[in-house]
């Protein structure tokens, strides 16, 4: 219980349902784990509703992505039965699966991807399911899990999980099907319920990565990705009862370019993809409002942000040198802007780059070794 809720605080998130902020909870955290913990034990516990909140997915598009925020209870509740059938399910999970697993992250999908390439497998089909979390029948994924667990209280806990129903402007909506993207629990259920799909393309001999529902089919001929497509399909639709989505999903290469977990894979090249790109200079643009005014802490609100995306993106795969200076520059214009309240470049030449050096700010090329 106590691991459980240190990873839920870890995490942070805001309040749930309730209105019961992560240090509201850890103020009584005794007493109220150990009330959550006997909830469990007796299979009286029940969620609360999530809580609806939307996350901008394109702004230029204006779509937006729907997550389920669950009380910080519920959370650490969660937690706990993650970590209780975690260990039952992840032996069996595919090496090339790399989502949401112990050790393994994005960079190693990346590098899979690149090892693949070496290899010949240049032709790609980059598949999407449509609405993945929002549509995973809750039939199925009670029936793959009660494949691995018999504890009636542990599947009767997760049963209450996908029935919990979320509340949005204030009025209460069953959920008949999905997972909530924000729950706890949802990439390992997300991970069960594609090992179906992993397990398939295995079968048929079919190279792929997947990172959680993200995934990638690499042949070494064109023709082959026909047929993986129609195996993908079928498994999609036939097995999981779910649709890949036709705009989404394509057939490309190495020498077209696709994009994946953020970078742009092409002949030459591994960079940041455009999207990628805009997400950080929209942050910035956030930070930088020309009427507010300079200052070392504002510096370093923005070296947070820039940390975190250097750390991603500057890996020794990756050519980013260009789009790093850029990048700076865009800070940099920024920044001035602020100080002088407009842009121009008699101001670019008036406040040198190193003034912003002495304050401290970060620069992302500063990363980059040109040896």
């Amino acid at each position: 219980m106590r691991k459980a809720f240190k990873s839920v605080k870890k995490n942070r998130g805001r309040a749930g349902i309730d209105n019961v902020s992560i240090d509201m909870f850890e103020a009584n955290l005794d007493e109220n784990l150990d009330a959550l913990e006997k909830h469990l034990k007796k299979g009286t516990y029940t969620p609360l509703p999530n809580l609806r909140a939307y996350i901008i997915k394109n702004k230029k598009k204006k779509l937006r992505r729907p997550l389920g925020i669950p009380a910080v209870r519920d959370r650490v509740a969660q937690e706990v039965i993650r970590r209780i059938i975690s260990p039952c399910f992840e032996p069996f999970f595919s090496i090339w699966s790399f989502g949401f697993r112990p050790y393994r992250n994005c960079h190693q999908a990346l590098r899979a991807i690149i090892n693949f390439r070496k290899q010949g497998f240049i032709h790609v089909l980059d598949a999407d399911i449509k609405s993945f979390f929002d549509n995973i029948p809750h039939e199925l994924i009670m029936k793959l899990v009660a494949d691995k667990i018999a504890d009636g209280n542990i599947l009767n806990i997760i049963h209450r999980f996908l029935k919990a129903g979320v509340v949005e402007d204030g009025v209460f909506h069953k959920t008949t099907k999905g997972t909530p993207q924000g729950g706890v629990i949802s990439p390992l259920l997300a991970n069960i319920v594609l090992d179906v799909l992993d397990r398939k393309l295995s079968l048929y001999g079919y190279t792929f990565v997947r990172y959680a529902d993200d995934f990638l089919v690499l042949t070494k001929s064109a023709p082959e990705l026909e047929k993986a497509r129609d195996l993908v399909q079928s498994v999609i639709r036939d097995e999981l009862g779910l649709e890949l989505s036709d705009e989404k999903t394509s057939f490309t290469s190495f020498q077209k370019g696709f994009d994946y977990l953020g970078f742009r894979f092409s002949v030459r090249y591994i960079t940041i993809k455009p999207n990628s790109v805009e997400k950080l200079k929209d942050s910035i643009r956030g930070l930088t409002i020309r009427s507010h005014n300079f200052s070392d802490d504002l510096v370093k609100r923005i070296n947070a942000v820039t940390y975190g995306y250097v750390n991603y993106f500057a890996t020794d795969f990756s050519n980013v040198n260009y789009q790093f200076q850029c990048l700076d520059s865009f800070i940099r214009r920024r920044l001035r802007s602020m100080k002088t309240k407009r842009i121009t470049q008699y101001n670019n030449r008036k406040i040198p780059n190193k003034f912003f050096q002495k304050h401290g700010l970060f620069a992302l090329s500063s990363t980059i070794s040109y040896n």
